[in-house]
């Protein structure tokens, strides 16, 4: 039977090697929680169209405004018209 080897064959350059005794767990998932980040992915169509996030936040503000203003023209009251209340 032959023996294996236990050399490992490891072509990455120096630069690329990562000391993980001095990793630390979860580093920057308090700050993230803190800030509120979060990742939304968008369809294809929708990416080509939106190229930056400010471009998709100001195309959301404005709907939301637009919404806004059109809100009062479509809310209704208890369904009955002024004249027809006892």
């Amino acid at each position: 039977m032959k023996t294996k080897s236990n050399i490992v064959d490891d072509d990455l350059r120096p630069e690329y090697k990562f000391d993980y005794s001095k990793a630390v767990r979860g580093k920057h998932f308090k700050r993230l929680l803190e800030e509120g980040a979060n990742v939304i992915v968008l369809d294809p169509d929708i990416a080509k169209t939106f190229t930056s996030s400010s471009a998709v936040n100001d195309a959301l503000r404005s709907l939301l405004d637009l919404t806004r203003s059109t809100q009062s023209l479509t809310r209704r009251s208890n369904g009955r018209s002024k004249t027809h209340a006892a």
